[in-house]
């Protein structure tokens, strides 16, 4: 199996683990930074391999799929490639774009039907073309093409989508026995809990998930609007019932006191564009907490962004510098707060693998929850 967990916290759920890749080990728990179009916002991708020391990034499905087009993509050898990006990648199914189309989209069970927010054209994502487009991006990791219902939802809407979600899921698995990688490297399919905040659904949907078999499972679905504690209490809840020999993901979460909390109910892998979009807003996260870059009291802080930050720039770039940047609307303002933000995401959890496995998870945790929460 590609994933071997190395260590559990003694306290908690937390645990160390290694997933491989043919294009290089993902150590967990693990930060993925969003490219959502094949870039990851204002940050190249020589800066995500150091000082990020980003192991995998995101693509999304639906984006690619309109620009550049998978036609395109098959033509360069796939979005590595295209990108120049040589380590881990996933690529999510578009299922949450599609979701977030309200009013331009139409679910049936054959899949969803949906106007392109470039141009209004018409379109289809099913099932199957949902993995042959995967295919076609080339990523390590594929996700199954899955609903995910608004919060709040009713439960009889909860359930309809959640079981549409697992016959979905199987004719994703079929589509990937009857189909082969086209770039000479093993690709892995993830399916997606899902079931709302409603217990009974979120147990039944991981039970599903788990009997699936695949290498790592993903609990999808939160972070859409319901309360921190709601979204906790699933994760809980399911991460107790999917297996523990297999990387369990996260998706969209989300801010460090998440990813810290979710650390420690037992999950190894997250993703989301708040670190990125936060910072083209001047918002940074520091080892010390939460900064507006843009407020009048760092106009004469010449202090570093974070002087414990293993980006070099956050080093030497005074807060001071970097409010001017912002507001002179210089571009160079989004390059340094983005890969700041990027580096702040990705030293974090990887201090919280350190603690893993040194066995100290627990203490350094509820030490570092309320530094990565407040405002400055």
């Amino acid at each position: 199996m590609p994933f071997t967990v190395e260590q559990t916290d003694p306290r908690s759920a937390a645990r160390a683990g290694v997933f491989q890749t043919e294009h290089g080990p993902i150590h967990t728990p693990i930060f993925m930074p969003v490219g959502t179009v094949g870039s990851v916002k204002a940050v190249r991708p020589e800066e995500l391999r150091d000082p990020i020391g980003a192991e995998i990034i995101l693509g999304n499905t639906y984006h690619l799929y309109l620009r550049p087009g998978t036609d395109l993509l098959h033509k360069a050898g796939g979005l590595h490639r295209f990108t120049g990006w040589d380590r881990a990648m996933l690529t999510d199914s578009g299922g949450f774009q599609v979701y977030s189309l309200a009013g331009r989209r139409k679910i049936t069970e054959k899949g969803v039907t949906f106007r392109s927010h470039i141009d209004g054209s018409s379109h289809i994502f099913t099932p199957e073309n949902v993995v042959d487009t995967q295919r076609q991006i080339g990523a390590d990791i594929l996700m199954a093409f899955d609903e995910c219902p608004p919060w709040p939802c009713t439960y009889e809407y909860a359930k309809d989508s959640m079981e549409m979600t697992h016959r979905w899921l199987q004719r994703c698995l079929q589509r990937m026995e009857e189909t082969q990688p086209l770039y000479g490297y093993t690709q892995w399919l993830f399916p997606i809990v899902q079931g709302s905040t409603f217990p009974d659904l979120r147990k039944q949907s991981a039970e599903v998930i788990a009997e699936a078999a695949a290498e790592g499972n993903a609990i999808g679905g939160l972070s859409v609007g319901e309360p921190a504690e709601e979204m906790y209490a699933m994760t809980d809840l399911v991460c107790g019932i999917l297996p523990a020999d297999k990387p369990r993901y996260l998706m969209g979460v989300g801010t460090p006191a998440n990813i810290l909390e979710s650390i420690a109910l037992g999950v190894d892998m997250f993703d989301c564009v708040m670190p990125t979009r936060n910072a083209r807003h001047g918002m940074l996260y520091t080892s010390e907490g939460i900064i507006n870059i843009k407020n009048l009291k760092w106009k004469e802080d010449f202090s570093p962004i974070d002087a414990h930050s293993p980006a070099t720039q956050s080093r030497q770039t005074s807060k001071a510098y970097l409010r001017h940047l912002f507001l002179t609307k210089e571009i160079l303002a989004l390059q340094i707060a983005s890969l700041h933000n990027l580096a702040f995401y990705l030293e974090l959890v990887r201090e919280a693998r350190r603690q893993i496995l040194q066995g100290t998870f627990s203490s350094w945790k509820d030490q570092m929850l309320p530094r990565v929460s407040q405002r400055l």
